[in-house]
């Protein structure tokens, strides 16, 4: 999936003034200098495509933090510099995405390091529960915070899930249908004995849906008397949060995938001061 960054930037600034700020205007023509400063602690991304956004307007933008570096409350993000009308015209759109990604990558953040307390292989997650428009960034923010994008889109990797399974004739055909033409398959599953028969099938990665803990490690040590564990990637997913991921991670699976990150955002408070 191939993003027209500068395409996206600028649509951003449209739907925010469809022509001009009519607010704005009423102010002198007058060159004034600015900053954008944290107001509480957490880890800041998006400021690529903050510069971006500002160079877009003809505004000089100075960084004093880089994408995935920590912030504490008060300290100072970005220094800009142009003119009055453009730099109030594109304030909210900077910071609602500045904010936005940066809740994203805090919260990404603090999953990462929880699950790498207990398990160096297992890795988060992002999924495609993300803002209408906004996939692209939301991704990007997890990648900044230390998880992984998993699919962009629909056409990214075959994913096999209930729906899927049940306008079909057999996950066994499903899956020798996907791997004529693909390398790697995934098959959402609900019970122990389906995780069996998709990794027989020739999954090479099995989700593991609503799976409890104790659900994951049966399943697990299932899988590995039948010689089948190194023959797929296991990802559990649906209900993971921060009360419940450290059990997660202690259940050896390599993936964990968490909707929360990006479909339950709070974002990082950030304001622009001239």
């Amino acid at each position: 999936m191939v993003i027209n960054v500068k395409k996206e930037l600028l649509r951003f600034l449209t739907e925010d003034a469809h022509s001009y700020d009519i607010t704005s205007a009423l102010l002198p023509n007058q060159k004034i200098n600015a900053q954008i400063i944290s107001r509480d602690d957490g880890i800041i991304a998006g400021i690529k495509f903050a510069k971006d956004i500002f160079k877009l307007k003809g505004i000089h933008s100075k960084s004093f933090k880089i994408d995935g570096s920590k912030v504490r409350a008060n300290q100072k993000i970005l220094q800009i510099s142009g003119n009055s009308r453009d730099i109030l015209s594109c304030e909210r759109t900077v910071l609602n995405l500045l904010s936005r990604m940066s809740g994203i990558a805090t919260q990404t953040n603090f999953l990462v390091t929880q699950i790498k307390k207990f398990s160096k292989k297992t890795k988060l997650y992002s999924t495609r529960k993300t803002a209408p428009g906004l996939r692209y960034f939301d991704k990007e923010a997890v990648k900044i915070g230390g998880g992984y994008k998993h699919r962009l889109s629909l056409n990214d990797m075959i994913m096999i899930k209930d729906n899927h399974l049940l306008l079909s004739n057999s996950m066994e055909d499903l899956i020798k249908k996907a791997r004529r033409k693909h390398k790697r398959v995934e098959v959402e599953v609900e019970n122990q004995n389906d995780s069996i028969l998709a990794a027989k099938c020739g999954a090479t990665i099995v989700m593991l849906d609503n799976f409890s803990p104790t659900q994951i490690k049966k399943t697990i040590a299932s899988l590995e008397r039948k010689k089948l564990r190194g023959k797929v990637q296991l990802e559990a997913s649906g209900g993971i949060n921060t009360k419940n991921i450290i059990a997660y991670a202690k259940t050896g699976v390599d993936m964990i995938s968490v909707g929360s990150i990006t479909n339950s955002v709070k974002g990082l408070d950030l304001s622009l001061e001239v």
